[in-house]
Formats: C-alpha cells, structure tokens, sequence
C-alpha cells in the first residue's frame, strides 16, 4: 500500500474515532444534560463522519486500488499525486476549521464554515483532477 493510502486511511479512521466519540457524547447530553453547549458538536460530528471518514477513506483506497501507469510514468505510476496529497491537506484542514468554528467565538469565525466547505470541495477536485486520468474502461487495465 502506498504511503499517501496509509495517511489517508489513518487519518479516516481518526476522524471516524473522534466523530463516534462527538456522536455520543451528543447522545449521552440527550439522556442527561452534559453542556449547554454540547449539541454544538454536531457540525462537527456531521464534517467528521461524511468527509473525514467516508470520503477521506475512499480517496485512500482509490488511490492505492486503481489502474497505475506502469509504462508511461515510470517514475511517478499513479500519475499527478502531488494533487492527491493536496487533496490529503485540505480534506483535512477543511474538517478541522469547518468543525472547529462553533467553538471559536462568533465575530473570529464569521466565514470559517464556509472556509472549511470551500477547502473540502477543493480537497475534492483536486483528487478527482488527479485521478480522472486513471479511469479506464473495463478490461485495458495497466499496459
């Protein structure tokens, strides 16, 4: 498994870990008040699970799993990774500020929801930017 999918699979299961952890701590505020502020946690639980842990971990395995270049780019077989580790980056950055920003007071964090949408989604376009090239039809596979 290449390094960039073991990151990434790491970091989807860190993102899986504290977005169950967030999840039930809403939960366990629904029986039994915790913290005026504890279903605050839900951005973040929501960013967490759909991106950190879904999308980060499918991104992971695409990048390990499809076809490679083995002739044509012997010296980089999965073509542009350098977007596939921007992705990583801002997948990343746009879960912590996205989530984060609840926490942060108002006026400092006006824009930062959106901030982290808007990372999210290029962290999004650059994979796909990355590995649109790798998408072949059924039965070419490496040459």
């Amino acid at each position: 498994m290449p390094r960039l999918s073991r990151w990434m699979v790491r970091a989807a299961f860190l993102h899986l870990a504290y977005g169950f952890l967030f999840g039930g701590l809403m939960l366990l505020h629904k029986a039994w008040p915790l913290h005026p502020r504890a279903m605050a946690l839900l951005p973040w639980h929501i960013h967490a699970m759909l991106i950190g842990w879904t999308v980060q971990f499918t991104f992971g395995v695409a990048f390990w799993i499809f076809p490679r270049f083995a002739l044509e780019r012997p010296g980089d077989p999965r073509g542009r990774s350098g977007l596939a580790w921007a992705a990583f980056g801002l997948l990343n950055a746009g879960v912590v500020l996205a989530g984060a920003s609840v926490w942060i007071p108002l006026p400092a964090a006006a824009g930062l929801p959106f901030l982290g949408a808007a990372l999210e989604a290029a962290g999004v376009a650059a994979f796909l930017i990355h590995l649109w090239p790798r998408i072949r039809p059924a039965g070419m596979g490496s040459p």
